[in-house]
């Protein structure tokens, strides 16, 4: 490809391609936190084919194995779209880091795949000391690496927006930079706690809510393992309640954001809200499937509003040390 044919103009095929992609993203967040809330994670024993094929007898009728199957058919899916917009980048586009980035997004889309795998074909191997499967240790990394992935496709997308190729700067938003990266940490913190509890069988480890004995205290009475990591994501989303309101007021009050950025706050306290409504629901319904399905989701897109609202803060930084 002739450098000089690449540009940092906006294309919309291109743009639009990558806003698809990032809705499909959510589509497998969707069928990935299903499939674990039904228990389906095993359905089949082997990968990357579900009992030896692509076409598996009983995926469309038996629940658990058209969760797993399709989660495995919607990620296959998510690979290739990946791969197309990292080569489409490649050609097309003028921004070295923004190449770069769409490549790093294959290497996390590839990854995740292998991660995926090893949570199968590994779930036989038990691991005495912590009371869990070597599978479901990868299903954590799995978890985790979703959100990162999320994150990654979402800065591909908004940098490939006209509004960032053409918005003129900002002003000082470093104030708002640093109170979204504060975010940002303490949501993946929050999400690989979630991750560890999911996969440790501890959502119903305190079966009250919002206190944490029938007494109406708000200390277990009793500890251990899945006690303490539901009590960690307890104490975490009280935090993060705090900082996200925090982060949403700089963003209403701040000069330097934009009407788009105010309207993602409002977005973002809106998440909020329902997600400490969903967590609630998981209590009082014994986990119901669909409420615990609801509130990794929203967790995910809670993460993905806080990062985006980061990332365009971060705009004309990033802008200005690619030009430098």
């Amino acid at each position: 490809m002739d450098p000089s044919l690449r540009t940092a103009t906006y294309k919309p095929a291109l743009a639009w391609f990558a806003a698809l992609g990032t809705l499909w993203v959510f589509v497998l967040v969707t069928l990935g936190a299903f499939t674990t809330s039904i228990g389906a994670g095993m359905a089949f024993a082997d990968w990357p084919l579900s009992n030896g094929s692509l076409n598996p007898k009983g995926w469309l009728t038996e629940p658990d194995k058209f969760a797993e199957h399709s989660h495995r058919l919607s990620a296959s899916v998510m690979s290739t779209v990946t791969i197309i917009l990292a080569v489409w980048l490649w050609r097309t586009e003028a921004r070295s880091w923004l190449r770069r980035l769409a490549w790093f997004a294959v290497g996390l889309v590839l990854a995740q795949a292998i991660v995926g795998g090893l949570r199968v074909l590994l779930d036989h191997l038990q691991v005495e000391t912590v009371d869990t499967s070597v599978g479901r240790l990868f299903a954590m990394l799995h978890a985790c690496l979703a959100q990162l992935f999320v994150c990654t496709l979402i800065a591909i997308t908004t940098a490939c927006s006209r509004p960032w190729i053409e918005s003129r700067p900002q002003g000082d938003t470093g104030p708002l930079r640093h109170a979204g990266v504060a975010c940002c940490a303490l949501l993946f913190g929050q999400l690989g706690i979630a991750a560890v509890m999911r996969h440790s069988f501890a959502g119903l480890a305190i079966p009250y809510f919002p206190y944490a004995t029938a007494a109406g205290g708000f200390l277990p009475v009793a500890w251990n393992f899945r006690v303490g990591i539901h009590f960690a994501h307890r104490v975490m989303a009280a935090v993060l309640v705090v900082a996200l309101v925090w982060f949403a007021l700089r963003l209403w009050t701040s000069r330097a954001a934009s009407l788009a950025m105010r309207c993602g706050a409002s977005v973002l306290v809106s998440l909020l809200g329902l997600q400490i409504l969903l967590g609630a629901q998981i209590i009082w319904t014994s986990r119901n499937q669909f409420m615990t399905t609801g509130h990794v989701l929203v967790g995910a897109l809670t993460l993905a509003t806080t990062f985006c609202l980061t990332w365009l803060a971060h705009r004309d930084a990033i802008e200005a040390k690619a030009a430098a």
